[in-house]
Protein backbone atom coordinates (compact mmCIF):
# COMPACT_ATOMS: atom_id res chain seq x y z
CA UNK A 1 0.00 0.00 0.00
CA UNK A 2 1.32 3.86 -0.74
CA UNK A 3 1.88 5.97 1.90
CA UNK A 4 0.45 9.52 1.71
CA UNK A 5 2.67 11.91 3.63
CA UNK A 6 1.50 15.53 3.36
CA UNK A 7 3.70 18.66 5.11
CA UNK A 8 2.08 21.90 5.62
CA UNK A 9 2.50 24.87 7.98
CA UNK A 10 2.53 28.58 8.07
CA UNK A 11 4.55 30.31 5.78
CA UNK A 12 8.64 30.58 6.71
CA UNK A 13 8.63 27.96 9.18
CA UNK A 14 10.60 25.63 6.70
CA UNK A 15 8.43 23.04 5.64
CA UNK A 16 9.69 22.67 2.52
CA UNK A 17 13.17 22.29 3.67
CA UNK A 18 11.23 19.48 5.50
CA UNK A 19 9.85 18.13 3.20
CA UNK A 20 13.01 18.16 0.88
CA UNK A 21 15.34 16.56 4.17
CA UNK A 22 12.87 13.94 4.30
CA UNK A 23 12.49 13.08 0.57
CA UNK A 24 16.33 13.39 0.60
CA UNK A 25 16.28 10.81 3.07
CA UNK A 26 13.97 8.24 1.96
CA UNK A 27 15.31 8.45 -1.67
CA UNK A 28 18.78 6.86 0.14
CA UNK A 29 17.43 4.27 1.86
CA UNK A 30 15.95 3.27 -1.35
CA UNK A 31 11.96 3.58 -1.29
CA UNK A 32 9.91 4.26 -5.10
CA UNK A 33 9.47 7.31 -3.98
CA UNK A 34 7.47 10.64 -5.67
CA UNK A 35 7.11 14.03 -4.57
CA UNK A 36 4.63 16.42 -5.23
CA UNK A 37 4.96 20.33 -5.24
CA UNK A 38 1.41 21.22 -4.21
CA UNK A 39 2.34 24.49 -3.15
CA UNK A 40 1.91 27.48 -5.57
CA UNK A 41 5.01 29.09 -4.82
CA UNK A 42 7.07 26.51 -6.43
CA UNK A 43 9.79 26.32 -4.22
CA UNK A 44 10.40 22.32 -3.59
CA UNK A 45 12.18 21.70 -7.05
CA UNK A 46 14.84 24.29 -6.89
CA UNK A 47 15.22 23.20 -2.58
CA UNK A 48 16.22 19.46 -4.31
CA UNK A 49 18.59 20.72 -7.13
CA UNK A 50 15.81 20.64 -9.79
CA UNK A 51 15.08 23.36 -12.50
CA UNK A 52 13.02 24.39 -15.42
CA UNK A 53 10.50 21.74 -14.29
CA UNK A 54 7.01 21.66 -16.35
CA UNK A 55 4.00 21.60 -13.88
CA UNK A 56 0.34 19.61 -13.73
CA UNK A 57 -1.15 23.61 -13.75
CA UNK A 58 0.36 24.25 -17.14
CA UNK A 59 -0.91 21.04 -18.57
CA UNK A 60 -4.92 21.83 -17.05
CA UNK A 61 -4.65 25.01 -18.99
CA UNK A 62 -3.83 23.39 -22.41
CA UNK A 63 -6.46 20.99 -21.72
CA UNK A 64 -8.83 23.62 -20.52
CA UNK A 65 -8.21 25.48 -24.20
CA UNK A 66 -8.81 21.79 -25.72
CA UNK A 67 -12.08 21.47 -24.07
CA UNK A 68 -13.66 24.70 -25.47
CA UNK A 69 -12.43 23.46 -29.44
CA UNK A 70 -15.04 22.20 -31.58
CA UNK A 71 -14.05 18.52 -32.76
CA UNK A 72 -16.23 17.55 -35.80
CA UNK A 73 -13.73 15.35 -37.04
CA UNK A 74 -13.09 13.45 -33.04
CA UNK A 75 -16.61 14.04 -30.97
CA UNK A 76 -15.38 11.48 -28.70
CA UNK A 77 -11.98 11.98 -28.01
CA UNK A 78 -10.70 10.80 -24.35
CA UNK A 79 -9.79 13.98 -22.67
CA UNK A 80 -8.96 11.80 -19.60
CA UNK A 81 -6.37 9.95 -21.98
CA UNK A 82 -4.83 13.24 -23.06
CA UNK A 83 -4.30 14.83 -19.57
CA UNK A 84 -3.48 11.93 -18.40
CA UNK A 85 -0.69 11.68 -21.05
CA UNK A 86 0.32 14.92 -20.25
CA UNK A 87 0.93 14.33 -16.64
CA UNK A 88 3.03 11.23 -16.87
CA UNK A 89 5.38 13.59 -19.35
CA UNK A 90 5.88 16.30 -16.70
CA UNK A 91 6.95 14.04 -14.26
CA UNK A 92 10.38 14.40 -13.67
CA UNK A 93 12.86 11.43 -12.98
CA UNK A 94 15.45 12.49 -10.60
CA UNK A 95 17.96 9.66 -9.16
CA UNK A 96 15.98 8.62 -5.89
CA UNK A 97 12.95 9.56 -6.76
CA UNK A 98 10.36 11.33 -9.18
CA UNK A 99 8.58 14.43 -8.92
CA UNK A 100 5.35 16.48 -9.85
CA UNK A 101 4.96 19.74 -9.88
CA UNK A 102 1.23 20.82 -9.17
CA UNK A 103 2.04 24.72 -10.14
CA UNK A 104 0.15 27.79 -10.05
CA UNK A 105 -3.74 27.50 -9.31
CA UNK A 106 -6.33 27.92 -11.63
CA UNK A 107 -7.19 31.36 -13.39
CA UNK A 108 -10.72 32.72 -13.69
CA UNK A 109 -12.37 29.70 -15.85
CA UNK A 110 -14.53 26.71 -14.18
CA UNK A 111 -11.87 23.84 -13.74
CA UNK A 112 -13.85 21.53 -11.92
CA UNK A 113 -14.08 19.57 -15.21
CA UNK A 114 -10.16 19.07 -15.44
CA UNK A 115 -9.91 18.48 -11.74
CA UNK A 116 -11.96 15.93 -11.42
CA UNK A 117 -9.98 13.98 -14.29
CA UNK A 118 -6.71 14.70 -12.02
CA UNK A 119 -8.31 13.56 -9.17
CA UNK A 120 -8.83 9.78 -11.21
CA UNK A 121 -5.39 10.35 -12.89
CA UNK A 122 -3.23 11.21 -8.88
CA UNK A 123 -5.53 7.97 -7.65
CA UNK A 124 -3.94 6.09 -10.04
CA UNK A 125 -1.03 7.67 -10.39
CA UNK A 126 0.30 7.37 -7.10
CA UNK A 127 -0.21 3.81 -6.61
CA UNK A 128 2.79 3.29 -8.20
CA UNK A 129 4.64 4.46 -5.36
CA UNK A 130 5.82 3.08 -2.01
CA UNK A 131 5.67 6.71 -0.84
CA UNK A 132 4.41 9.98 -1.83
CA UNK A 133 5.60 13.67 -0.02
CA UNK A 134 3.37 16.29 -0.64
CA UNK A 135 4.68 19.86 -0.11
CA UNK A 136 1.61 21.58 0.54
CA UNK A 137 0.46 24.92 0.95
CA UNK A 138 0.01 26.40 4.03
CA UNK A 139 -3.82 26.03 3.54
CA UNK A 140 -6.05 22.89 2.65
CA UNK A 141 -7.09 23.55 -0.28
CA UNK A 142 -5.46 21.09 -2.06
CA UNK A 143 -7.28 18.81 0.33
CA UNK A 144 -10.90 20.87 0.29
CA UNK A 145 -11.05 20.38 -3.38
CA UNK A 146 -9.48 16.32 -3.00
CA UNK A 147 -7.16 16.32 -5.64
CA UNK A 148 -5.01 14.73 -3.36
CA UNK A 149 -8.00 12.65 -1.56
CA UNK A 150 -6.13 10.45 1.38
CA UNK A 151 -3.34 11.45 3.35
CA UNK A 152 -2.10 8.78 6.04
CA UNK A 153 -0.12 11.59 7.70
CA UNK A 154 -0.31 15.39 7.74
CA UNK A 155 2.84 16.95 9.31
CA UNK A 156 2.27 20.65 10.17
CA UNK A 157 5.33 22.62 10.17
CA UNK A 158 5.71 25.41 13.29
CA UNK A 159 8.79 27.27 14.24
CA UNK A 160 9.31 28.37 17.69
CA UNK A 161 5.99 30.83 17.95
CA UNK A 162 2.84 30.78 19.56
CA UNK A 163 1.34 31.73 16.12
CA UNK A 164 2.90 28.69 14.52
CA UNK A 165 1.16 26.54 16.91
CA UNK A 166 -2.12 28.18 16.48
CA UNK A 167 -1.47 27.65 12.77
CA UNK A 168 -1.51 23.95 13.36
CA UNK A 169 -4.55 24.14 15.97
CA UNK A 170 -6.33 25.63 12.96
CA UNK A 171 -5.72 23.26 10.29
CA UNK A 172 -6.16 20.00 12.98
CA UNK A 173 -9.51 21.88 13.19
CA UNK A 174 -10.24 22.27 9.68
CA UNK A 175 -9.54 18.68 8.43
CA UNK A 176 -11.87 18.10 10.84
CA UNK A 177 -14.68 20.29 9.29
CA UNK A 178 -13.57 19.47 5.55
CA UNK A 179 -14.18 15.91 6.93
CA UNK A 180 -11.04 14.69 4.89
CA UNK A 181 -9.49 11.42 4.42
CA UNK A 182 -6.32 12.12 6.93
CA UNK A 183 -4.97 9.59 8.70
CA UNK A 184 -2.65 11.19 11.48
CA UNK A 185 -1.99 14.74 11.81
CA UNK A 186 1.84 15.71 13.37
CA UNK A 187 3.32 18.31 14.52
CA UNK A 188 7.48 19.39 13.76
CA UNK A 189 8.95 22.62 15.38
CA UNK A 190 11.67 23.68 13.37
CA UNK A 191 14.59 26.13 13.47
CA UNK A 192 14.48 25.00 17.60
CA UNK A 193 17.24 26.59 19.91
CA UNK A 194 18.29 25.28 23.10
CA UNK A 195 16.47 28.31 25.05
CA UNK A 196 13.40 27.69 23.75
CA UNK A 197 12.77 23.90 22.96
CA UNK A 198 11.58 23.11 26.55
CA UNK A 199 8.52 25.95 26.22
CA UNK A 200 8.09 24.61 22.82
CA UNK A 201 7.82 21.05 24.11
CA UNK A 202 4.97 22.14 26.91
CA UNK A 203 3.40 24.37 24.31
CA UNK A 204 2.46 21.33 22.25
CA UNK A 205 1.46 19.35 25.79
CA UNK A 206 -0.96 22.07 26.60
CA UNK A 207 -2.27 21.87 22.73
CA UNK A 208 -2.65 18.33 22.76
CA UNK A 209 -0.50 18.41 20.12
CA UNK A 210 0.87 15.15 18.62
CA UNK A 211 4.74 16.62 18.56
CA UNK A 212 6.72 13.98 16.57
CA UNK A 213 10.11 15.97 16.36
CA UNK A 214 12.18 19.33 17.18
CA UNK A 215 14.72 19.94 14.60
CA UNK A 216 17.65 22.42 15.61
CA UNK A 217 17.95 25.62 14.21
CA UNK A 218 20.75 24.36 11.51
CA UNK A 219 23.28 26.88 10.54
CA UNK A 220 24.43 24.32 7.85
CA UNK A 221 20.38 25.36 6.37
CA UNK A 222 20.76 28.83 6.61
CA UNK A 223 25.04 28.61 4.45
CA UNK A 224 23.42 26.09 1.85
CA UNK A 225 20.04 28.73 1.45
CA UNK A 226 22.25 31.83 0.96
CA UNK A 227 24.61 29.94 -1.90
CA UNK A 228 21.84 28.29 -3.44
CA UNK A 229 22.91 24.53 -2.75
CA UNK A 230 20.18 22.12 -3.31
CA UNK A 231 19.31 20.70 0.16
CA UNK A 232 19.85 17.11 -1.41
CA UNK A 233 23.81 18.05 -0.47
CA UNK A 234 23.27 18.21 3.42
CA UNK A 235 25.94 16.41 5.42
CA UNK A 236 24.74 13.27 7.08
CA UNK A 237 25.55 14.63 10.41
CA UNK A 238 23.52 17.77 10.07
CA UNK A 239 21.38 18.27 13.05
CA UNK A 240 18.57 18.60 10.67
CA UNK A 241 19.64 15.61 8.60
CA UNK A 242 20.04 13.48 12.15
CA UNK A 243 16.72 14.65 13.13
CA UNK A 244 14.41 13.87 10.24
CA UNK A 245 16.00 10.58 9.91
CA UNK A 246 14.54 9.99 13.65
CA UNK A 247 10.90 11.73 12.21
CA UNK A 248 10.65 9.30 9.48
CA UNK A 249 11.42 6.09 11.43
CA UNK A 250 8.55 7.66 13.57
CA UNK A 251 6.55 7.89 11.50
CA UNK A 252 7.25 4.07 10.46
CA UNK A 253 8.79 4.60 6.83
Amino acid sequence: MTKVIAITGKGGTGKTAVAALMIRYLSKKGKFLLAVDADADTNLPETLGCENVKTVGDAKESLQTEIKKPRPDNPDMNKESILKSKVYEIIEEMPGYDLLVMGRPEGTGCYCYVNNLLRGIMDKLIVNYEIVVIDAEAGLEHFSRKILRDIDDLIVVTDASRRGFQTAERIRELVSELDSNVGRIHVIANKVTDANRQEIVKLAGDLKLNLIGVIPLDPKIEEMDIKGIPLFEIPDDSVAAVEIEKIVQKLGL
